[in-house]
């Protein structure tokens, strides 16, 4: 097992140690389906090519789609590919994403934008591991894992019918959740120092340093775009700024201002009912727990601050079933 690949999975909090240790697992596994949760920006497709590189199938392709780029109507054309003269257009043969993706990986990012229709073909080409090209009566067989990415909670989305629950469950065979950064403590401090010596290297500019009152910031800041939004600034910092250290001043005023800025409420929604809102919070919350935990309930309840007691009457109460989140097919 190549440790360059695993390590390309930075940090040293106890959560990141636990992701590891799961695409370890995930990636020599027979599993056909992962699923990654984690907001944006928290390196949902880094972990994918870990996954992908450190399996058996590390010498096949690595295929990558954004389900949210394409309109719906491409969608499928993209994921199957077509035959000639399937629609107005078609002058010739397509090979479709599936088909690339053979002895491969196919990483479909935001899963949840695809459309019902193609939620549903695309269950079964995974358990079937068979497809057919727009226009063509002809089936295709493939030897494709599918690892899919999102940053809602899909069981509220199969709740509200916006997700098909029998694919949310495909997918659920191995779930792998990102935290935030915000949640990673050290490790904030950590990755700065790692991406700023990247960036000075690729600008080719002397090393710089992030200065203590810098750093403070660094711990308290929100950071709502994740490990991205990390990078993205500091190479601004790195491409325009001469000093040899981060300082506050070359900060962006979004992230000065977020630190003095008062917590603020958000308007009530029109028709809001206390107690579905709760509902729906709680089933969130729970949800989120049992996915971090792969339905272990005493390690949900620790991390929630109650007993297993509590938890389990919880979920009892909210119609959630721990089982859903073991991970196991």
């Amino acid at each position: 097992m190549s440790n360059a690949a695993i390590d390309q999975i930075l940090g040293r909090n106890d959560a990141i140690e636990g992701v590891r240790k799961l695409v370890r697992k995930a990636a020599v596994s027979p599993a056909r389906t992962i699923l990654i949760y984690g907001e944006t920006g928290t390196g949902k497709g880094l972990v994918a090519r870990v996954i992908h590189e450190l399996s058996p199938r590390g010498a096949g392709p690595f295929v990558d789609i954004n389900c949210a780029a394409i309109p719906a109507e491409l969608l499928e054309s993209e994921l199957f590919g077509f035959e000639r003269g399937a629609f107005t257009g078609a002058s010739q043969k397509k090979i479709g994403l599936v088909e690339a993706a053979d002895k491969g990986t196919l990483f479909l990012d935001e899963i949840r934008e695809l459309s019902p229709v193609l939620q549903a073909k695309l269950l079964t080409v995974m358990d079937t591991q068979r497809f057919r090209r727009v226009g063509s009566v002809t089936p295709i067989s493939v030897d494709v894992r599918f690892v899919a990415a999102t940053n809602r909670i899909l069981l509220s989305e199969v709740r509200e019918g916006r997700f098909r629950e029998d694919l949310y469950y495909r997918l659920q065979v191995i779930a792998i959740n990102l935290p935030p950064l915000r949640e990673r403590g050290d490790d904030i401090l950590l990755l700065a120092r790692h991406f700023l010596a990247e960036l000075c290297q690729r600008y080719g500019r002397a090393p710089m340093v992030i200065s203590e009152e810098v750093g403070e910031i660094f711990r308290l800041y929100r950071w709502p775009g994740n490990v991205r939004e990390m990078q993205n600034l500091l190479e601004r910092i790195v491409a325009l700024e001469e000093a040899d250290s981060v300082e506050r001043a070359h900060l962006p005023a979004r992230v000065l201002r977020s630190l003095s800025e008062p917590k603020t409420q958000l308007p009530l929604p029109a028709g809001s009912d206390f107690h579905a809102a709760t509902e729906n919070f709680q089933r969130e919350l729970l949800g989120r727990a049992l996915v971090a935990h792969a339905g272990n309930v005493h390690g949900a309840a620790t991390a929630l601050g109650l007993t297993r007691h509590a938890l389990r009457h919880q979920l009892k109460k909210l119609g959630l079933d721990p089982s859903s989140f073991t991970g196991k097919s």
